[in-house]
């Protein structure tokens, strides 16, 4: 009996200090808590998406800068070089006109410009000039102008334009024609070796019957093979935003004509959509460019009169 209890101790002894193993239920606890170390959390994955998301938004916002900063340089220097105390200056509408007639008033503003007086071309250009105290008045008080300076949506070769993007085509060529120097100004992206493919063309019409003039320009001869779309929503720009028929400062309504190739002869296309009758005016200004200042990665460059040949 005594060797029989000291056996059954033994045995006891050695299941005691024998090394434990882990229970299934602990296992599987384990394990999870070795791959939740090794998956992101759901606060991981929204830091990560926020810094991809802030990475995106910040290349994207210097872009723009960029792209604001060259239409800036050409409306500051198109202000600089053309613009003197006493001057008649017809101020042009757009993103990039909006930094010549901002630099006016800031001339304006300093005294370094005395007795301008200016002529606006739209609405918000207008808005835009009284808020900066600039002395307005329109081709009624004044019909001749020293100097006229706008942007543009396509700039050829031989310096004609494509105008009328943001829908005061009729206003801006009326102004612009008037002026002894018509001064362009643009960044490089607007630069074309056709008018046409690069941008819809804008045409202005009459509301009475406009589809019936929408035809008949889609069927001009040097217009051939444009497709005529009527501008819908909101006059400003041609990205068809809305339900209603886009309607100009004019109470007219706008046809942008979309190319596949370029305008063969932009002269005969001018002169056709001129005497269609049912068109008011249209976004082609040919002949009228006396300079135009072009900003690109390379710096600034002049085109035209007291400048280069066109480099395009």
């Amino acid at each position: 009996p005594c060797g029989v209890r000291e056996n059954a101790a033994r045995r006891l002894r050695r299941r005691r200090s024998a090394p434990k193993q882990p229970s299934m239920l602990a296992h599987t606890a384990a394990n999870a808590a070795h791959l939740s170390s090794r998956t992101p959390s759901r606060a991981q994955l929204t830091r990560t998406t926020v810094r991809s998301t802030s990475v995106r938004s910040t290349t994207l916002t210097r872009a723009m800068a960029s792209q604001d900063e060259l239409k800036k340089l050409v409306g500051y220097k198109s202000v600089d070089d053309h613009v003197r105390s006493g001057m008649v200056v017809g101020l042009g509408t757009g993103s990039t006109a909006y930094f010549a007639v901002e630099r006016v008033g800031q001339k304006l503003a300093s005294g370094e410009l005395k007795d301008v007086i200016c002529i606006p071309t739209s609405e918000r250009t207008r808005e835009q000039a009284e808020s900066l105290n600039i002395p307005l008045c329109t081709l009624n008080e004044k019909s001749e102008l020293d100097v006229a300076i706008d942007g543009a949506d396509e700039v050829d070769p031989a310096l004609a334009l494509v105008k009328g993007g943001g829908g005061a085509l009729l206003r801006e060529k009326m102004v612009e024609v008037m002026a002894k120097k018509f001064i362009v100004i643009v960044d490089e992206s607007k630069l074309c070796k056709g008018l046409g493919p690069g941008f819809p063309l804008p045409v202005e019409i009459t509301p009475f019957c406009h589809m019936h003039t929408l035809r008949t320009i889609a069927k001009l001869p040097a217009l051939a093979g444009c497709e005529a779309v009527l501008r819908m929503g909101s006059s400003s720009n041609n990205k068809n935003d809305g339900d209603n028929i886009a309607v100009t400062d004019n109470g007219n309504y706008i046809v942008d004509l979309h190319f596949k190739t370029p305008i063969a002869d932009p002269v005969a296309a001018a002169s056709q959509l001129k005497n269609t009758v049912g068109v008011v005016d249209h976004g082609l200004f040919v002949g009228m460019s006396y300079q135009v200042i072009v900003a690109g990665k390379d710096g600034i460059r002049v085109a035209g009169t007291d400048g280069e040949a066109a480099w395009w």
